[in-house]
């Protein structure tokens, strides 16, 4: 065997299509795509199109409401503020905020704010900042001998308080 004679297995490499070169390649004028309509020409993405049947996802029912105004809140656990607080990642004497749990790798993005929920113990004493928090997560830090202080939710901007507020 010598290097000039290596290959690659035989149909293991297939030239493209090259359109548009002749009616002799069998893929000039047209190149493949027929004559006109809406397939022929660029950009065509007709996806969930059924030629003119009503489409599925207009065929069946919506239900419910979506709430454009939805707060979406990370949930961090107690478990996993005692564990942070146990490798180090986390100092229990200051104080912990979204930020603080941020920086210590609780979660990549603080969304609209943290909302903290009982599931674990907590056994350090903490004061503690979130923008929500169970009942039973609050018992739990005070029980530890730590405070939860929750904030008040910033209210969305409506349209008519720019203008009551100008007056």
């Amino acid at each position: 065997m010598k290097l000039n004679e290596l290959s690659d297995n035989p149909g293991a490499r297939k030239a493209r299509k090259r359109l548009g070169r002749g009616i002799g390649s069998g893929l000039g004028k047209t190149a493949g795509k027929g004559h006109k309509g809406q397939k022929a020409r660029r950009g065509v993405a007709i996806k969930g199109f059924e030629g003119g049947q009503m489409p599925l996802h207009r065929r069946l029912p919506k239900r419910g409401f979506n709430n454009i105004f939805r707060r979406h809140y990370v949930e961090v656990n107690l478990q996993r503020l005692q564990a942070a607080i146990e490798s180090g990642r986390l100092d229990a004497s200051k104080a912990i905020d979204a930020a603080a749990m941020q920086e210590a790798g609780l979660f990549k993005n603080a969304r609209d704010g943290v909302r903290l929920l009982a599931k674990g113990e907590l056994t350090s004493k903490v004061d503690i900042t979130v923008a929500g928090a169970s009942k039973s997560a609050v018992e739990a830090v005070e029980k530890a001998g730590g405070t939860v202080t929750v904030l008040a939710p910033s209210k969305p901007a409506a349209e008519g308080d720019e203008a009551a507020a100008s007056e």
